[in-house]
């Protein structure tokens, strides 16, 4: 797509959702996402007119959702498929639980319109970074938790290459409220994980433990990672989602922590919003929202920045194993 048909679309995103909505409600994108699947099908399958599906489906395709094959000039025996999955991405982005709902419950309307008193600093995003109060942590942790899905679903993909063959204990260094944790931990009975963050996330933490009964293999150690070293005796220690927000000084000093705390053979993980325009696009309301917070960097960078960092540290056998997330991998040396 075009500058010229992105921003038009952009223009039009309600009606976009619209159509994305609906086609969801009625079925369509399943029946896209197992076909392809004719204009004759579809109409009968949603009680459609075949005229009226055919201009339905012509703006999924102006969308980029849908490759349409017509082989004949009978509008009915035009087929279609999605270009990717789509339910699993509309149920992400459209869902109740969506993480794109709970996004839009900041103040972000604050600022919309006012772009330009914000570049110039006249105008703050009212954000806490890094939050402070028990309401800031327990609706910034509940934030992160909507998004962990993909990500407890890359590190099951690299549980062999983050977690090796014998478990062991992990540190989570800025784990949250223990989600993506304690879904690891269902999977993997050897395995043991301390999630290392603020004091004030130490209850929330304690209550995701009992809730997925893993309170004897889920536990807390308080600490701020900016201020003092990590704790050692770790097998494996990762940062998810942590990097990113701190300046690049400030993300090297935390892998050099990570480096003086473990042992030789001792993992390093690293999943993030690596750049890429896919992970851009998904970071579309941080990106608009976070304009006006100069506490919080935000910055999204190649994978390669962390390999680089990660080999200038002394770490072997670095390797990026590739998911719904990306997650860089490494040995102490």
């Amino acid at each position: 797509m075009n500058a010229r048909g992105l921003l038009g679309v952009l223009f039009h995103a309600d009606k976009a959702l619209d159509l994305v909505t609906t086609a969801r409600e009625l079925g369509v994108l399943a029946r896209l996402d197992a076909g392809p699947v004719t204009l004759r099908e579809l109409a009968h399958a949603t009680g459609a007119r075949p005229l009226r599906m055919y201009k339905f489906l012509d703006g999924l395709e102006s969308l980029g959702l849908v490759a349409r094959d017509q082989s004949s000039d009978d509008l009915l025996d035009a087929r279609y498929v999605s270009r990717e999955p789509l339910v699993a991405a509309a149920d992400e982005v459209l869902g109740d639980q969506s993480i794109e709902r709970d996004r839009n419950r900041y103040p972000w309307r604050d600022l919309h319109g006012r772009l330009a008193d914000v570049l110039a600093g006249r105008l703050d995003a009212r954000f806490a970074w890094p939050p402070g109060s028990a309401d800031e942590v327990r609706g910034f942790e509940h934030s992160m938790a909507a998004g962990a899905p993909p990500i407890i679903e890359a590190l099951r993909g690299a549980r062999a290459q983050v977690f090796g063959p014998g478990g062991g204990r992990w540190l989570d260094v800025g784990g949250g409220d223990g989600t993506i944790a304690a879904a690891v931990l269902r999977d993997d009975a050897t395995l043991s994980c301390d999630v290392y963050n603020l004091a004030s996330v130490e209850q929330l933490v304690h209550d995701r433990a009992a809730a997925t009964q893993q309170a004897g293999r889920l536990g807390f150690i308080a600490g701020d990672f900016l201020a003092e070293p990590l704790p050692r005796g770790y097998d494996v220690m990762s940062f998810i989602r942590v990097l990113h927000d701190w300046p690049a000084d400030v993300a090297r000093g935390l892998l050099r922590k990570a480096a003086d705390a473990l042992a030789p053979g001792g993992r390093i993980a690293i999943c993030e919003e690596f750049r890429t325009p896919d992970r851009l696009a998904v970071q579309l309301f941080w990106t608009y929202f976070l304009v006006g917070v100069d506490g919080c960097v935000s910055r999204l960078r190649e994978v390669e920045w962390y390999t680089r960092a990660l080999a200038a540290l002394g770490f072997v056998d670095i390797a990026v194993v590739r998911g719904a997330f990306d997650v860089v991998v490494a040995v102490r040396g």
